[in-house]
């Protein structure tokens, strides 16, 4: 059953997303912009396929996948359809969550593992 959120939080993913945020463990180490050690962005179909893209140092890697609501309509886990170094993950399988930290900010749970905190908005 889908309430009023489920469709907002759909219709919003429907965009472009770029990496604005990233923070490591250590406290104050955000950077933004060209500061960070790479820039990502994903693009979300409306068919539930998404494209990953990772810049970094002037190379770039491409991958898609499928994403699917969780059982939290503001939480999203993204299948990839094959390995690379960057799905940001905390397992060892080809699955990524992301989560709506707001309306427009959509935030990684690979920190939750020793991983950097990234946030995304919509571009």
């Amino acid at each position: 059953m889908c309430n009023e959120d489920d469709t907002v939080t759909q219709a919003t993913l429907e965009e472009d997303w770029k990496l604005v945020q990233m923070s490591g463990s250590i406290p104050d180490s955000e950077t933004t912009g060209s500061d960070m050690e790479w820039q990502e962005s994903y693009r979300f179909f409306e068919d539930g396929n998404f494209l990953k893209s990772r810049e970094t140092e002037g190379s770039v890697v491409e991958l898609t996948g499928t994403y699917s609501f969780n059982e939290d309509p503001r939480s999203l886990e993204l299948t990839y359809g094959e390995e690379s170094e960057i799905i940001g993950s905390c397992q060892s399988d080809l699955k990524e969550n992301l989560f709506f930290s707001s309306n427009d900010v959509l935030s990684s749970t690979w920190n939750q593992c020793d991983g950097p905190s990234l946030d995304y908005k919509k571009i």
